[in-house]
């Protein structure tokens, strides 16, 4: 790939990593309950099904989905579901100052961010649909195609775990002094709720 049309794919990535979504909620939501430094796993789940979503879209299958209303329909509202599920699971959450539960909440294990964050990712038909219509700009295909789907995943997948942990994630540890007491943890819930419904409501209803 040629420098200039890497930098102009890195400019996109950055943009388009920056732009709030159900990604970025994910993110900030487990910095929050888990810390930081762990929040990394539920990162590198919504980075493998941004994988999954690559490679649906260069074996073909990508044109299929965003060409059939029933299996795009299907998988969109599975994922507007999902978002909707975890948004209202949020929202009714109750303050909890225990400071065993509290710590348990922290120690969810890996597996269990890694998982929420494949799902949320990964129930996005939109993110087909966009690579369909992202991907073809950095490719060439007169050139051999394995080197350059490696090097748009590559850099779209590091671009956007440096910008969730170092943004989304570091941004989300700012809203820590308010877990410190009941009003603020009921704060942080119902607002990290009403962003996962409206995403997924927003996702339900945009054609």
């Amino acid at each position: 790939m040629q420098p200039s049309l890497w930098l102009a794919l890195a400019g996109a990535g950055v943009l388009i990593s920056f732009t709030p979504g159900a990604g970025a909620i994910n993110t900030m939501s487990n910095s929050l309950n888990s810390g930081f430094r762990r929040s990394m796993w539920g990162i590198l789940g919504q980075q493998a099904a941004l994988v999954v979503h690559i490679l649906i879209v260069a074996l073909g299958v990508g044109v299929l989905v965003a060409s059939s209303p029933v299996a795009f329909n299907v998988i969109r509202y599975a994922g507007a579901a999902y978002l909707v599920y975890l948004g209202i699971r949020q929202f009714l959450a109750k303050p909890d100052l225990d400071q065993d539960k509290a710590a348990a909440l922290r120690n969810e294990p890996a597996f269990s961010m890694f998982r929420r964050g494949l799902w949320v990712n990964l129930l996005n038909p939109k993110a087909v649909v966009f690579f369909l219509a992202f991907m073809p700009q950095f490719i060439r295909p007169e050139q051999p195609l394995l080197p350059q789907y490696a090097v748009l995943s590559a850099t779209v997948i590091v671009i956007d775990i440096v910008v969730m942990w170092f943004f989304f994630a570091a941004a989300a540890r700012s809203f820590q002094r308010f877990t410190h007491d009941a009003r603020g943890q009921k704060i942080l819930n119902r607002t990290f709720g009403v962003l996962f419904v409206g995403v997924g409501v927003l996702l339900a209803s945009i054609h």
